[in-house]
């Protein structure tokens, strides 16, 4: 294999969504570069930073009946019952909910939990504090998505965060989506709360780090005893 060859195979792929982001960090970087070089160096920084920001690499879906996959890459950030939001409909009891926070240095191509038709679509305009505070799941700006599933129901909420200042959705109301199919992206640091069924058995702990499309969250069909975590 050449040299050539071998560097195309390493290539991440960047989200067409990227492109006006990076081209404006770019022109910016040269006007720097023109007024001082040493500002030039760091607004080449910058934007390098936000071509691997907008990477959308390839992932593995598991793909049994049954298993829940992360939405989204990053680090599981809560795990317990929470109200879903009331615009998905789903009751005003807590549900099972798996958050997990992206930060600027995670890829923000968020990925289906599981294939379903899409039920609704709703955005909900909002504040914008640290997506990692518990309040961001009322307070923040989100768009939440309602699947009919093989499990039975499951919300998947983008909730922008410190940052972040666009969530854009790729699908629409009465679709159907694969499960580790593409379904939005959320810009520069936000998280994905994902709400469960009651059935479904949560398979990781806080702190574990999650690759949406790839990462087991929960499973409907385990039959093990719950699961303990540690960090170390």
């Amino acid at each position: 294999m050449s040299v050539i060859a071998s560097l195309k195979r390493q290539a991440v792929p960047i989200h067409p969504e990227g492109y006006v982001f990076i081209a404006g960090f770019f022109v910016a970087a040269l006007v720097l570069d023109w007024l001082w070089s040493p500002l030039g160096w760091l607004g080449f920084i910058v934007t390098a930073w936000c071509v691997y920001f907008f990477r959308d690499p390839k992932r593995v879906t598991p793909m049994r009946e049954g298993l829940v996959v992360s939405p989204a890459d990053g680090t599981v950030s809560s795990v317990g019952f929470f109200v879903p939001p009331p615009e998905l409909g789903l009751g005003d009891r807590p549900l099972q909910r798996v958050s997990v926070f992206m930060s600027v240095f995670d890829c923000h191509v968020n990925r289906a939990p599981l294939s379903g038709r899409i039920l609704k679509v709703a955005y909900k305009p909002g504040l914008f504090v640290n997506a990692d505070l518990d309040k961001a799941s009322e307070d923040n700006e989100r768009s939440s998505m309602l699947l009919e599933t093989g499990i039975g129901r499951v919300g998947v909420v983008q909730i922008a965060g410190l940052v972040a200042r666009r969530i854009v959705s790729f699908v629409r109301e009465g679709e159907t989506i694969g499960v580790g199919d593409r379904f939005g992206l959320i810009r520069f640091g936000s998280r994905v709360d994902v709400y469960l069924p009651e059935n479904v058995r949560v398979m990781v702990g806080i702190g574990a780090t999650a690759v949406a499309g790839e990462t087991v969250l929960a499973d409907a069909r385990a039959a093990e005893s719950p699961r303990s975590f540690k960090a170390g």
